[in-house]
């Protein structure tokens, strides 16, 4: 048998927290009347989104629960997944993104950014994964989470910078005594991606219940599900080009595309005799996953004693091992520049006539050159292309990541007499992880073994290198070749969290004249040292991997930060006509930063808070508040030096035929070193990715940020069992650490291409390869780290509960909703103010729809439930400023397919401009079989809706894969799981 004490679950750590159900948003199983107002005020109640301990704040501040229950019921496998489908959090990184996930998992609430919002463990930070600052969803212990809370808007006072979206709080179980085991399984109807988990938790009270002691252990692996294995994504869709046979799929293909001077770029035949136009792209989605491989073994253990009546000694550790496997199509030379003999031995006479002739050689010169097989002959010559080969003997990139975490807290906690409490404490955590790239040829390799005037060595006269044949079909480059071209690489990245704090809390013991509570406060300090550093081996710093999608550098650095915070909270009417409750409250924090740099920068912030509460009678309550927040540059936007990486970007204004009939535009494309041959022949970004420059910024200050919001809770006494909310949240950050959209940087330059300039900044800023593409050895948009952006969200939340019980059965009803009115966001003042809520593009990265809600229907027989929850997800569409911003700047002119076609221009496809509204149910049964054991049944997306389709191309890479939006919709289909729970 297991049981929980209140108030050693509340004395036992220092974290916020709402006992009772008065703001759950998402109604649990056989889930008991809101409590709060209930709530016996001998035991002591605090609240996530502040440090006092008193239960009239909890109408401040809106906070969305999910209890534990719910965590049965939708049977999620990590956190990630629980809380994307909570209205008002977008989808961030997690298993349905592969191509862009750097093995970890990560939450945006209100779809500001994943840096923008805490993730906390009983109130507390955890260690985070990367450089970003950002917590990895991945290690929370699922099997001991309570409750989730979620508090919008800012909460930098209590919980000091990086909270200006709010914070998700994982308040876990405290003071567990017995056993509970738990076994779940989950499958696609279609047999694939099975994913396993298992859970054991062990608890016990000593010492006459003094103390008590609980470790839990748990194991996950999730098998991986291909595109390929689904209808709608095993053909790569081009988004632009819906028409266009020989679009959908990436340039960089087999047989391979070499550019060819006065011709651009041209595929090598069939036959392999000659360079024709492109006929044949490469279809890299059967190669890509919709469910990222993933294995965690976990571990969480926690005690607490009292060493007297008045003082408490608390601790907890965290460890977790996780592994996550990404998949992506063979590597390749990527738009890869070289020098190639004209004796060749894999070349035929038909193309080396070609470049012979291009290239202005006579017959008899290029015959000569042909024979040529040694550097010292006369005649030896070579020529220059820009080749685009897939290698897919080699198999596919595996990126491996290995993430090893743990996190330590003691502390102490105690009484000063009947009205004062004091927390004193510290924590450290480490987090490592190695990242293991595989299966990635290299870019120096092939343009050595290109380098060859026969078949057994190479120019370089080493014994290792393979000349390479990439003149052939698939399968002309051999096992030999391969061993030679591929090498793993490695990159490391730690971080360390080193934090310790102090707080005294409780009440004045005086109260207003007109109240029975107590005026409370909480008054502490804190201080945090963060550490990041990234370890790349030469490959990956030397860009040397084919698709790698830019160097990996070096990066080391970190910061202090010394924090003093005080709360107040006073009750001032209670019990009064037209006032059951009226109370203020009040924070602020003073947060002084040092960063580990030369010159030692720093700079100093405040943020503060008011709050209020009204209670005209017992049925209505109204609440309000106001932040200000700040957020601090993490480590990335510091130390990580200038980088050419990937960034998405379907059509670029200087390829096809465009500049031939435009002087201007040709000048610009010149001007940006597109090479004159090039001109009328240059290809649009590969796979709609292309190069971007960008990196950190040691001048670069703290962003702030004013929310407020207004709201009520209504609990009818004439409505016995319904409690509902709504809220306003309204969210405005300045001096936003942010960089350009590749909408923002391309309609700098291109945007009035009539008055678009050639030597403007904005255009020469953007940097073209050989080919004149902005792939390869481009240095591509330049999209500098600055804090001149502003974002903008505000919206509705509501909340509906209800709960009666009939003879046969008790029904629960339970409503959680989300409106989105805003969120826009601007990169500089004369930058678009984009607003991407109901609209995806290239610029808007994850889907936020207007409207989004859950609603969940419970009938509970007994020892029996079933529940139906319903997903509800508004219809968006292409984003309007993009099609705008993509005819203004001429693209329509040079988008023709190589067949001479035109199909709608390059705009995107008319089929492809709009999702409709989708909805989802999960219906789960479930049954205590014994005293001891309940078995949990759930079939998910239970009429098995297929996800949209808009091509590959409509939106970032991280998010719009396999011709849809997979973590927004449902990739893999109907799914079914099963669990045991056992308790003793």
């Amino acid at each position: 048998m297991k049981t929980f004490s209140k108030r050693a679950l509340l004395r036992a750590s220092a974290a916020p927290a709402i006992l009772g159900a008065s703001l759950i948003a998402t109604a649990a199983f056989a889930q008991d009347a809101p409590q709060a107002a209930e709530a016996d005020t001998s035991d002591t109640i605090v609240v996530t989104g502040s440090l006092i301990r008193n239960p009239n704040l909890a109408q401040s501040t809106p906070v969305l629960a999910t209890t534990s229950d719910e965590i049965d019921l939708r049977q999620s496998n990590n956190a990630e997944q629980l809380l994307r489908e909570i209205p008002g959090v977008v989808p961030s990184i997690g298993s349905a993104v592969n191509n862009g996930n750097g093995g970890a998992s990560t939450l945006n609430l209100r779809g500001l950014g994943s840096n923008r919002n805490l993730v906390l463990i009983d109130g507390r930070r955890m260690v985070p994964y990367g450089l970003g600052g950002v917590f990895d969803l991945n290690n929370v212990p699922l099997a001991l989470v309570e409750r989730v809370d979620v508090l919008t808007g800012g909460a930098s006072t209590t919980y000091g910078a990086d909270a200006i979206a709010g914070v998700a709080n994982f308040i876990l179980k405290k003071d567990f005594s017995g056993f509970e085991g738990t076994v779940s399984n989950q499958l696609t109807d279609d047999g694939d991606g099975n994913a396993f988990r298992a859970d054991v938790t062990m608890g016990a009270n000593f010492d006459d219940g003094r103390g008590n002691a609980v470790l839990s252990i748990g194991y996950q692996e999730v098998d991986p599900v291909y595109q390929g294995a689904r209808s709608f994504s095993k053909t790569y869709l081009e988004s632009y080009l819906a028409e266009c046979i020989s679009c959908q799929g990436s340039g960089t293909t087999s047989p391979t595309r070499m550019s060819l001077p006065g011709a651009g770029t041209r595929q090598i035949s069939a036959d392999g005799n000659s360079l024709v136009p492109t006929y044949q792209t490469y279809n890299f989605n059967p190669y890509n996953i919709f469910q990222t491989p993933f294995k965690r073994f976990n571990m969480f253990g926690s005690a607490n004693y009292e060493i007297s009546d008045s003082v408490k000694a608390y601790t907890r550790g965290m460890f977790s091992k996780n592994t996550v496997n990404t998949i992506i199509a063979p590597s390749g030379a990527f738009a890869l520049a070289v020098v190639i003999p004209y004796s060749n031995p894999y070349l035929s006479d038909g193309i080396r006539n070609q470049f012979c002739t291009a290239n202005g050689l006579t017959t008899a010169q290029c015959s000569a050159a042909a024979g040529a097989t040694s550097t010292t002959d006369p005649n030896y010559r070579t020529f220059n292309t820009t080749i685009s080969r897939r290698a897919v003997e080699a198999g596919p990139r595996i990126s491996e990541f290995k993430t090893t975490f743990f996190d330590y807290a003691l502390g102490f906690q105690g009484d000063i007499g009947s009205h004062l409490s004091w927390d004193v404490g510290g924590s450290y955590g480490e987090s490592e992880q190695v990242q293991t790239q595989q299966g990635y040829t290299l870019n120096s390799r092939v343009k050595n073994a290109l380098l060859a005037t026969n078949t057994t060595t190479c120019l370089d006269g080493s014994d290792t290198c393979v000349p390479l044949n990439i003149f052939g079909p698939t399968g002309s480059i051999t096992q030999d070749m391969v061993d030679y071209l591929t090498a793993n690489s490695q990159i490391t990245t730690k971080t360390t969290l080193a934090q310790a704090h102090a707080t005294l809390s409780g009440d004045f013991g005086v109260t207003s004249p007109l109240a029975s509570n107590p005026i409370g406060f909480a008054v502490g300090g804190e201080y945090r040292k963060y550490t990041a550093m990234i370890q790349s081996d030469e490959l990956s710093k030397a860009n040397d991997l084919g698709g790698a999608g830019g160097a990996q550098p070096d990066v080391n650095g970190g910061f202090d930060v010394y924090e003093a915070y005080g709360e107040l909270i006073a009750p001032l009417i209670e019990d009064r006509p037209f006032a059951k409750l009226l109370s203020v409250g009040a924070g602020v924090r003073y947060s002084s930063y040092t960063v580990d740099a030369p010159g030692k920068p720093s700079y100093d912030t405040w943020t503060y808070k008011f709050e209020g509460s009204w209670a005209p009678v017992d049925d209505i309550k109204f609440r309000g508040n106001y932040s200000r927040a700040v957020r601090a540059p993490n480590v990335a936007e510091l130390f990580t030096p200038l980088t050419t990486g990937l960034t998405n970007l379907a059509t670029d204004p200087c390829a096809g035929s465009a500049p031939l009939g435009n002087a201007n535009l040709a000048a610009i494309c010149l001007a940006q070193g597109a090479p004159a041959d090039t001109i009328g022949f240059i290809e649009q970004p590969s796979a709609a990715q292309a190069n971007a420059s960008t990196g950190g910024n040691l001048d670069i200050k703290p962003e702030t940020s004013d929310s407020w919001g207004v709201g009520a809770t209504i609990t009818p006494t004439f409505l016995r069992g319904f409690y509902a909310t709504i809220d306003y949240y309204n969210i405005k950050v300045k001096d936003a650490i942010t960089t350009p959209t590749p909408g923002d940087a391309m309609n700098d330059c291109f945007g009035n291409i009539t008055a678009a300039s050639a030597s403007s900044t904005a255009c020469t800023v953007i940097g073209r390869a050989e080919d004149g593409s902005l792939n390869g050895t481009a240095t591509g948009l330049y999209l500098p780290l600055s804090n001149l952006g502003t974002l903008k969200t505000d919206g509705i939340d509501l909340s509906l509960n209800y709960k009666h019980e009939f003879n046969f059965a008790t029904l629960t009803l339970g409503f959680n909703g989300n409106w989105t009115n805003s969120s826009k966001f601007q990169a500089t003042p004369t930058s678009l103010n984009r607003d991407c809520v109901g609209y995806y593009s290239v610029n808007c990265a994850s889907i936020q729809p207007k409207f989004q809600w859950s609603q969940r229907t419970t009938f509970t027989f007994g020892d029996v439930d079933l529940s139906l929850l319903w997903r509800h997800i508004d219809s968006v569409k292409f984003e309007p400023q993009q099609l705008a911003d993509d005819i203004a700047s001429g693209i329509d002119a040079g988008c023709e397919d190589p067949a001479g076609a035109d199909p709608d221009g390059c705009t995107i496809d008319p089929q492809f401009r709009k999702i409709k509204a989708y909805d989802y149910f999960d219906l789960t049964a479930r049954a205590a079989v014994s005293d001891n054991v309940t078995l949990t049944f759930t079939v998910m997306n239970m009429f098995d809706k297929k996800p949209p389709v808009v091509g590959g191309s409509a939106g970032s890479t991280s998010y719009n894969s396999g011709n849809t939006y997979p973590s927004t919709y449902d990739a893999l289909g109907r799914k079914f799981a099963v669990s045991a729970k056992m308790k003793f």
